[in-house]
């Protein structure tokens, strides 16, 4: 890894690759800390054997891809661009020791630039939950602009998301 962990430099040098078994177990060990947790992933096994989500083979093929430091390989975060007529919805994460040292607009760019490169006539969205202002602003940095707010319902029940749409910096 480099020397500085907590921050490992512009999104130049990150590269977008293939989600492999690897990247996805590793991902599965990843630990938020509240109120992050929510986002924690079931254990690799549990996703592998109910093949749901990036434990999909032909879901992890088609729409998962993981982020790598291009000097060390080290895995920084993973995307899913997910498919909806004319949209390409991002679903993100980084590695939970990077978050909040503000590498976060920088990532999201390198995702933006590689959705356009999958579908460049798609529009780009994300959702995020309301209470998460942290990547809010992360987003809005990266030139996404908040326009719509609503309930859905999550494993946990119904939670608040608000959609943000891409429209450049």
């Amino acid at each position: 890894m480099n020397t500085d962990a907590k921050n490992p430099g512009p999104a130049s040098g990150w590269k977008v690759v293939p989600m492999n078994e690897q990247h996805a177990e590793e991902v599965c060990r990843w630990r938020f800390k509240p109120p992050y947790d929510v986002y924690n992933n079931e254990p690799w096994e549990t996703l592998k054997r109910l093949e749901i989500e990036f434990g999909d083979p032909k879901l992890r093929g088609e729409q998962y891809a993981a982020i790598i430091d291009e000097q060390d390989g080290e895995l920084v975060g993973y995307a899913q661009f997910f498919p909806i007529v004319g949209v390409t919805r991002l679903g993100l994460a980084m590695r939970p020791d990077l978050c909040g040292d503000g590498i976060g607009p920088s990532f999201v760019r390198l995702l933006v630039e590689e959705a356009r490169r999958r579908k460049p006539q798609d529009e780009i969205d994300l959702e995020v939950l309301i209470w998460n202002i942290r990547a809010r602003r992360a987003y809005e940095k990266a030139g996404f602009k908040l326009t719509d707010t609503y309930e859905r319902r999550t494993p946990d029940g119904p939670r608040q998301f608000h959609c943000m749409v891409y429209q450049g910096r």
